[in-house]
């Protein structure tokens, strides 16, 4: 059984596209441990990290399907998806940083790619690289690398993807001027929701390998 891992609500809905088991981290590193560990004790035998990743690379565009072919964390230690497996979304390739917390900066991003030379970052494809099952990663870039992230992305969501409409406007209160930023972040969030519908519709239905 193939069981799927992911930060938030919004992202399980399109992932049980694929018919198989969701089950959602709430945004954190440890509650995607957690995720991981409840679809192994379901009897998942393989697992995938599914949804949005932050673009480290310059130039990949909001919306590029990712399929890496290995994590990697910021210590350098590295896991090798299950090609079989990853191959059923793409050609893997590169690699995807596992995170404990959002990259919020394009300076930021552009460290950590000259560090890693990882195409993106996320914060659940570590919990499931490390969960010793084969794993895939399918992810999507919701934020370019060149992008800074507007401060209210970062207070103003739960742990389900849901805004918090008093932790928005506390935020636009104090900065008024990120307001074109998160315009930009809406219009990227929806090419990366577009790109993942797309793509699940392509795979289809999965059955067990």
């Amino acid at each position: 059984m193939i069981g799927f891992v992911v930060g938030l609500e919004a992202e399980a809905q399109i992932a049980r596209g694929f018919g198989c088991p969701v089950a959602v981290g709430g945004g954190g590193a440890a509650g995607a441990a957690r995720a991981a560990a409840f679809l192994i004790a379901e009897g998942a035998t393989q697992l995938v990290s599914f949804g949005l990743a932050g673009g480290l690379a310059p130039g990949l565009l909001a919306g590029a399907i990712l399929v890496p072919e290995r994590v990697i964390d910021e210590t350098g230690q590295v896991w090798r998806a299950d090609r079989t497996l990853a191959a059923r979304f793409g050609a893997p390739h590169g690699a995807v940083v596992a995170v404990p917390d959002i990259i919020a900066t394009a300076a930021a991003k552009s460290e950590l790619w000259r560090r890693t030379d990882a195409l993106a970052a996320d914060i659940e494809s570590g919990a499931v690289a490390r969960a010793g099952l084969g794993f895939a990663v399918l992810r999507v870039v919701c934020d370019p690398a060149e992008r800074d992230l507007p401060p209210a992305a970062l207070t103003a969501l739960d742990a389900a993807g849901r805004i918090k409409p008093w932790a928005l406007l506390r935020s636009l209160a104090r900065r008024p001027g990120q307001v074109p930023g998160l315009i930009a972040l809406g219009r990227d969030a929806a090419a990366a929701r577009r790109a993942l519908l797309a793509e699940v519709r392509r795979v289809g239905p999965l059955s067990p390998i």
